[in-house]
């Protein structure tokens, strides 16, 4: 059963638990940001098409990682305002500004596995693509809105009437070629990195929505009982 069936099954007194949804999107994008810097610890094997944008500005421009994190979100949410503004919420501009900052912050703190170019890097590299996968799909599952990067690829698609996968696909590969062409870390991982991440993503998107949507809707036959 997906989210949408569930949330059809459980109709009745409606009351948005806020307080939930908040934590599940900070402990989500807390998660997604830690999985992103140990990737990019790796960076030697391979890292997200987004990130080699980063990574390609931060090493030929300065500023920090996160910090073009930010600027590239705000440029994305900008464009995506301009098409249309179904996709920009609350959560957008969190995302927006959090993940850069705890990306850098975690830079910082210099807790996470640095690239040792041994064996053990793959072992890494796979790890944080997991984390990734299941930051992003907490995050998601609270519903404060798309980040700026799914929010921008969502808006494309809706505009031109084309398959979000068609959209995803050229989008990050154009992406990637503009990163390639600054010097950005492209190796292996960039190529199968959606291939781990999405299936994470997804699982950990409808499980963790479905909990969010209990916490939402009383069954009206609970309601009064709880009365």
């Amino acid at each position: 059963m997906d989210i949408k069936h569930f949330l059809w099954s459980q109709m009745g007194e409606v009351k948005i638990n806020y307080p939930l949804r908040l934590a599940f999107y900070f402990i989500g994008v807390i998660v997604f940001s830690a999985g992103i810097t140990l990737t990019i610890n790796m960076q030697h094997l391979g890292i997200h098409p987004w990130d080699v944008l980063s990574v390609a500005f931060f090493e030929k421009v300065g500023l920090s990682i996160g910090s073009w994190n930010i600027i590239i979100s705000a440029v994305l949410i900008i464009i995506t305002w301009i098409i249309g503004k179904n996709y920009i919420k609350l959560g957008t501009f969190l995302n927006a500004i959090l993940v850069g900052l705890f990306v850098d912050l975690y830079r910082w703190m210099d807790i996470l596995p640095n690239a040792t170019h041994t064996w053990i890097d793959f072992l890494f590299i796979i790890l944080g693509i997991v984390i990734m996968g299941f930051g992003g799909g907490m995050y998601n599952a609270a519903g404060l809105g798309a980040g700026p990067r799914d929010g921008f690829m969502l808006s494309i698609a809706e505009k031109l009437g084309a398959p979000i996968g068609r959209v995803r696909i050229i989008t990050e590969c154009s992406v990637l070629v503009i990163g390639l062409l600054i010097g950005g870390p492209v190796f292996i991982f960039t190529f199968i990195f959606t291939f781990i991440q999405s299936p994470i993503f997804q699982f950990t998107y409808l499980r963790l929505g479905k909990v969010v949507l209990r916490r939402d809707y009383k069954h009206p036959e609970r309601a009064s009982n709880a009365k």
